[in-house]
Parts: structure tokens; sequence; C-alpha cells
């Protein structure tokens, strides 16, 4: 039973997590039957080089879920292996922030333990997204979650992902790229529309401000629609405004308000203005992508415009289980605060 547990440690799954998620899949394929002896503590210790804590943490994970017990001096066993399991995912993102471990939560809570997870980040690099994705064809996923998200390269991602993952298994995240409208499975932001409609919901609070300036630094993952979106906004409601590439060398400018993507940019920016005499929702104003709790007291409160990353993860998971092949748009919302 050794060769049936499964370590990978590129994963950023939790070493006990994988031996829970080994024996759910060699329980759900009938590689494993009731009465079936797993290996020792001593075994996998010696096969992983992992602490004996991880290993009677996973085992006693699978025996509060039933499907195992433990005999004084003997070990453990199958107990119950009338298990079904819906799905063995890959899911692969390009890296791991606050609002992506959002959504991992909510994408491993809803699909609970009808399915395996092997999580794995690529730091938006396209050559380690490429090299993940075809080291993964040595096992046999039944669905592809990844995102699509590359700081360079990434221009034949779509003949990359069609030849290694059958369509039937693959589910784009995050990111809708336009050649796969083909594809059916898709949970994606609208990264134009989405700043377009938030900037004029926003609207009745940024007509005190003459310009708007994005932050976008010129190497970045973050898709070109944002600055389409903005472009468009500031077009039609004529708006001067500027892409800023270098939040160190910008001279903060009075009834101007700054939209930044990155967190680190957002704290240069706040240092920014507070060398200055101008007042934060008054001369200046800050809208930041992504809310998270320290955005809700700091100065005050910082005007947030946000996909909502629990429901990605939710509806991700749903189709996985439901083997629904649909696209679904993210829902996106505004929190206005003190900071326009």
């Amino acid at each position: 039973m050794l060769h049936l547990i499964e370590i990978n440690e590129n994963s950023k799954i939790p070493k006990y997590q994988q031996i829970v998620n080994s024996v759910l899949s060699a329980l759900g394929n009938g590689q494993m039957k009731v009465n079936d002896k797993l290996p020792s503590v001593n075994d996998l210790w010696l096969e992983f080089d992992i602490s004996r804590d991880t290993i009677v943490k996973a085992y006693d994970h699978l025996k509060t879920m039933k499907l195992i017990d433990s005999v004084p001096g003997k070990g453990y066993y199958v107990t119950n292996d009338d298990l079904k399991l819906q799905a063995k995912v890959f899911l692969l993102f390009n890296k791991l922030s606050a609002h992506k471990k959002i959504i991992y939560d909510a994408f491993s809570k809803a699909l609970g333990d009808q399915a395996t997870i092997d999580f794995f980040i690529y730091d938006n690099n396209y050559r380690q997204f490429k090299n993940l994705i075809t080291a993964s064809k040595a096992r046999n996923y039944s669905h592809y979650a990844i995102i699509c998200h590359f700081e360079e390269g990434g221009e034949d991602v779509l003949d990359f992902v069609r030849n290694e993952i059958p369509e039937e298994k693959l589910l784009i995240l995050d990111k809708h790229i336009a050649a796969f409208k083909s594809v059916p499975a898709s949970v994606y932001q609208d990264f134009e529309h989405d700043i377009y409609a938030a900037l004029e919901q926003l609207n009745p609070q940024l007509k005190k401000y003459k310009q708007l300036k994005l932050l976008v630094p010129k190497k970045t993952y973050h898709p070109v629609e944002i600055k389409k979106g903005f472009f468009k906004f500031c077009g039609t409601y004529a708006y001067d405004f500027k892409i800023i590439d270098a939040i160190a060398d910008e001279i903060i400018e009075k009834h101007t308000v700054y939209i930044n993507l990155r967190e680190k940019d957002l704290v240069t920016l706040i240092k920014k203005i507070k060398a200055t005499d101008y007042r934060l929702g008054k001369d200046v104003g800050i809208i930041s992508y992504n809310d998270t709790p320290i955005k809700e007291v700091l100065l005050d409160g910082i005007t947030v415009i946000s996909t909502d990353f629990e429901k990605l993860g939710q509806q991700a998971a749903q189709l996985i289980l439901d083997n629904r092949k649909e696209q679904y748009k993210n829902p996106f919302y505004v929190i206005p605060r003190k900071s326009l």
C-alpha cells in the first residue's frame, strides 16, 4: 500500500492533507478495500522524511471521517471503502496572496471530502506554469482549474493549454481570455467592464476631482483590460487621466484620484500623500483594488473595488461537483469610504 501514498514537494497542499488525499483517491478508485492495512507511521516516515506528527494527523483525520481505524499493536486498517470521489483536481494559481487564499479556502470548503486537490503556484512565471502542467500529466486528474496571469510571455498559452489539457477537464479561473470562448467551463472577472462600472458608480464622489491616475507598473501580470476600462470611463465622462508606472517617482497632485492595483503601491502612495498638506478625501482621493480588513480602518477607510473572491472559489467548486461546462461572470462590487 505504500506505493499508493504520494507526497509532492512542489504542492502547496499540507503534507498531512496529501496523505489524506492519497488514501481518498485509492478508496475512490478501488485500489484500497475494507480490511486493507495502511502503511505504518514508520514506513511513511522513512519513505518521505516527514514528521510522525504529520502522519498521525492524517490518519486521525481519516479516522474522523470513519474510513479507517487503528488496532493497538497492529496498525491502521480500512473500515469503509464506500467512497465515490467526484473529482481529483489540479489547481494552479499564479501567486499566493490574501485574496487568492480566499479563493482557495472557498474552493476547498465547497468541494469538501467529495474531491481531492493538488495545489500549485507558478509565481506569474510562464515557464513554471508550463512545467507544472506538463508534469501533472503523470497523474490522472479529472479537472484542471487554472489561472493564467504572467508577467512575461504567455503568447502561446491557448495552444499550449489546448495541447496539454483535454477540454472536458479544463476550468479557467479569474482571467477571461477571449481565445478561450469556446471552452465551456470558466469563472472569470470582466476586468474592462468591472472597472468602468465601478468608476461610474463612484462618479458622484469623483466629480470634485479634476483627474484620475491609474497605478500600473510596466512589468505586471494585471490584465490590459483594466486600462481599457479606465480609458473608456475617462473618455466618456471627460476626466483628465494618466497611467503611472512608478509611484515612487510620482509627485502627488491636488484634485487627483489615484487608483492602485498593488498593495505595496498603496503603502507608497499613502506615505507620499501624508508628506503633503493635502487632505485625503478632499484634495486627493484613493481607490484601491481588492478589500482587506486593514483598508476598512486605514486613514478612516480606503474606498475599494473588488471581485467577490469567495464567490469565485465557491462557483468554481460547484461547476466541478455538478460537472457543468458553463461560463460564469463573477460579481464585482464597490465599497465607498472616506478616502474618496
